[in-house]
């Protein structure tokens, strides 16, 4: 029933509006990459606020709290976590937008609406996983200080990226394949701007970069770009085409296929779609593991 009402509310949501999926991806991922997926990034206070969290999307935090109404009605008060609600919600965003973009619905006979068993959804070929259920919420936000110290950075290189991973015992296919979530989504200026001012990051497209000096047309300009260029609102493997060819948005992307430690991970995902979901799914169950908090540990929220 729970992974029925997850699924049933996001597909009404992001047949609306598409941009609520890779919401829902950054917002679990920011979570669990603080003090563990523990849905403490819901709660007001010093993570949130933190810098790097003042970008999630409000519309992400609504589909969680009207998920999470729709459980305690069906569910029972306080039987589903927000952490619970939080995983699942990534896992059946980034599916469902897949289905949308791709068309699969109509190309195999089915109607969005009767796309709501994962045996459909695994007809997709998509990256479709389990998510072990069980997760408890934490009682209090992560500080400031504690949350800028584990999200990686936009201009982080791949050093930094592969040492922060280490730290939840994630490797370099790991890092690559999650970073493969930049296949949907946006950017802020100010998060890349430093590649192209005052002067052009050499490793850029030129012609690139000229793009998106016509967003961007000088530091701190408040407006954002696609994360991938090729096929911005589909999931699929083409960001790994765009770091192939210089044009990765963010340092943190780029220096993916810079790096001799993770290039040929990023070309392999690049020719082979497949692989990229397959290790997508991998990386996603353990994301989706890291430091929960089960059984006595935390609490069910009242509200998230």
């Amino acid at each position: 029933m729970l992974e029925q009402i997850v699924r049933d509310y996001l597909k009404k949501a992001i047949r609306k509006h598409a941009g609520l999926a890779p919401g829902l991806l950054r917002m679990h991922f920011h979570d669990c990459f603080v003090q563990g997926c523990d849905a403490s990034v819901l709660l007001d206070g010093p993570e949130k606020e933190s810098v790097p969290n003042l970008t999630l999307r409000p519309s992400a935090f609504k589909a969680i709290k009207d998920i999470r109404t729709l459980t305690d009605h069906q569910c029972g008060y306080r039987t589903v976590s927000c952490a619970d609600v939080t995983a699942l919600a990534a896992r059946d965003a980034v599916y469902l937008v897949l289905l949308l973009s791709l068309s699969l619905s109509l190309s195999r006979g089915y109607s969005l609406d009767q796309l709501t068993t994962p045996e459909l959804f695994l007809q997709s070929g998509g990256p479709h996983y389990p998510v072990p259920l069980g997760r408890r919420d934490g009682f209090s936000s992560a500080t400031n200080e504690t949350t800028m110290a584990s999200l990686p950075s936009p201009s982080s290189d791949a050093s930094i990226l592969l040492c922060n991973f280490s730290k939840h015992h994630l490797d370099a296919t790991d890092l690559v394949a999650l970073s493969g979530g930049h296949t949907i989504g946006i950017g802020h200026c100010t998060s890349f701007d430093d590649r192209l001012f005052p002067s052009q990051d050499p490793i850029m497209g030129k012609t690139f970069a000229k793009s998106l000096r016509r967003t961007c047309p000088a530091k701190n300009t408040v407006n954002t770009t696609v994360l991938d260029i090729r096929s911005p609102n589909t999931f699929d493997n083409k960001y790994y085409v765009d770091l192939m060819n210089r044009q990765g948005l963010f340092t943190s992307d780029q220096d993916l296929y810079t790096d001799s430690r993770t290039r040929s991970i990023v070309t392999s995902f690049a020719v082979n779609q497949s692989l990229f979901f397959e290790k997508f799914a991998a990386a996603m169950i353990k994301l989706g593991q890291l430091d929960v908090l089960t059984g006595n540990q935390g609490e069910i929220r009242a509200q998230c």
